[in-house]
Parts: C-alpha cells; sequence; structure tokens
C-alpha cells in the first residue's frame, strides 16, 4: 500500500492521469491525498472532479478557494471571473452530482503523522484545533444554511484569530487561513495581497510556516496554494504545489514514514499561462 500526497490540480487533469500511471497508481491498493484547488484556470476540470469521484476511498481531497469559488459561482454567490474555466462543470449534465460531492470534501486533514491543509496554519493553532476549527466550516458547508455560509465567506476581515470570534466572521477567519494564507505576522495577522516567494514578504510579515511559536512546529505540514514557493525550506512543511496550471510540473509525494520522509515524483504539465 501506498501513500501519497498531490498538490494544486487546477483542472490539470491529463497530467494528473500521467502522474498516476508513473505512481503505478491502484486504487485497490493505494491511497491520494489531495491538497485542495482542484478546479479551475486549467483545462479539464470537470474530467478531474470525474476521475477523483470514480476513485471513490483511494482518493480524499480537501477543498482549496478555487473549489469554494466554484460553489460560489454555481450557487449564484459570486460572478465567475475572466480567467475561470469551469463552464464544463456548470453546463454537465452530472452537475448536481459534482457539486454535491465536492461539498462533503474537508477543508483539513490529520493522517499517517501529517497535518493536510491547502493553504497554511495560522500560528496559534496546533494540529488538533486546525482540523477542529476545520470541522466548523465542514458541518455548515454539509448542512442546510451552506448557501448562507458562501454569501458571508468572502472578506479579508477579521484578519486575526481570536477564540470569541462567532457567526460569519468565525468561519471566514478560518476558511481565510485554511485556503488564502501565505503571509501573517509574529502576531498572527493574515495578509492577502503578497503572492510572490517566502523572499518578497511585505515588511512586518513572513511566511505562516516562519512564525516564531508556531504551535504546529514538530508536526508535519503538507499544503498547496503557494505555486511560487516552490520548495519550503524547513524540515516540517512540505509545499506541494509546483505550480503545473502556470507552466511547472504537476507533484506527488509519495508518504516514506510517520516522521515526514517523502519521495517527490513529478511530471511536467505544458501548460501555458501565467499566474494570477
Amino acid at each position: 500500500m501506498a501513500l501519497y500526497l498531490i498538490g494544486d490540480l487546477q483542472g490539470c487533469n491529463e497530467p494528473l492521469g500521467r502522474l498516476l500511471d508513473t505512481l503505478d497508481f491502484s486504487p485497490s491498493r493505494d491511497t491520494l491525498y489531495l491538497l485542495g484547488d482542484l478546479v479551475n484556470r486549467g483545462p479539464d476540470s470537470l474530467g478531474v472532479l470525474r476521475r477523483l469521484m470514480a476513485l471513490g476511498d483511494a482518493a480524499r481531497c480537501l477543498l482549496g478557494n478555487h473549489d469554494l469559488h466554484l460553489l460560489a459561482i454555481a450557487h449564484g454567490v459570486r460572478k465567475p471571473n475572466r480567467s475561470d474555466t469551469l463552464d464544463d462543470i456548470l453546463r454537465a449534465t452530472d452537475r448536481s452530482a459534482l457539486l454535491d460531492w465536492l461539498r462533503q470534501r474537508p477543508m483539513a486533514l490529520q493522517a499517517h503523522g501529517w497535518l493536510m491543509v491547502h493553504a497554511g496554519v495560522l500560528p496559534s493553532w496546533d494540529a488538533v484545533q486546525t482540523v477542529a476549527l476545520a470541522g466548523e466550516v465542514e458541518a455548515v458547508l454539509r448542512g442546510p444554511d451552506w448557501i448562507a455560509f458562501l454569501q458571508g465567506m468572502y472578506g479579508d476581515r477579521p484578519d486575526h484569530w481570536h477564540e470569541d470570534l462567532a457567526g460569519a466572521e468565525r468561519l471566514r477567519a478560518i476558511v481565510n487561513a485554511l485556503t488564502r494564507l501565505r503571509f501573517c505576522s509574529s502576531k498572527g495577522q493574515m495578509e492577502f495581497v503578497t503572492k510572490n516567494a517566502a523572499a518578497a514578504a511585505p515588511p512586518g510579515f513572513m511566511p505562516w510556516f516562519d512564525v516564531p511559536g508556531r504551535r504546529t512546529v514538530g508536526t508535519p505540514v503538507a499544503f498547496g496554494h503557494w505555486s511560487t514557493l516552490r520548495q519550503a525550506p524547513r524540515a516540517d512543511v512540505l509545499a506541494l504545489d509546483t505550480g503545473c496550471v502556470w507552466g511547472g510540473c504537476l507533484t506527488a509525494a509519495r508518504l516514506l514514514d510517520d516522521q515526514g520522509a517523502v519521495e517527490r515524483i513529478s511530471v511536467d504539465c505544458q501548460q501555458a499561462q501565467a499566474p494570477s
């Protein structure tokens, strides 16, 4: 049995197929953990969702910001962006099944010694709290008021975590940390504008994984979302968005033990877009 972590797909279904062939992946034997942003910007988001749904429990997928964006567009909460490539899903005959499957996906997972998120973890959160807070969002997203949740999901405030946050503000802060975070301050203030490499941190900010006293230090954390980062310079942090949709590659990390050892395997994506 092999266990693999895979970064952002963003609609790159053909490279995913080649990567699975390279891994000699078998759904009866192996398990994939996909770190969110399954859809959008790439050419075949519909194919990605259909492939992952068909894999059943062999593909355990997190939600990323682009996946939530799809749900918001599909239910009239958000207008499409010019760069979106989601029409194939929105027009699909199995649209309802695809979207219902998507909103059942988790926001974070802890398995095989790893904490898995799409974007980041606030420095004041430990692994147990991260999964618990993710569960609060998951419960609402799977419940009867999930469209109202989407309507209150967007915005950059609050940009600090407080335990007494409640309602839409609490859920928004959790979603922003798990699906949008790159940089934050030593006090946990989140910054959402800068998308460049770690060295481009704005004054007073740093990559979330470099904040002194981060409570997840010592817990291996795998994440995607940050294609310009390439590889995090820390032994306990694994960055797996290697920019497939932007002309980079699609990367899987095979878990070798429960202590954070991995083997990275990549295939070229051969896309021709620029980050935005």
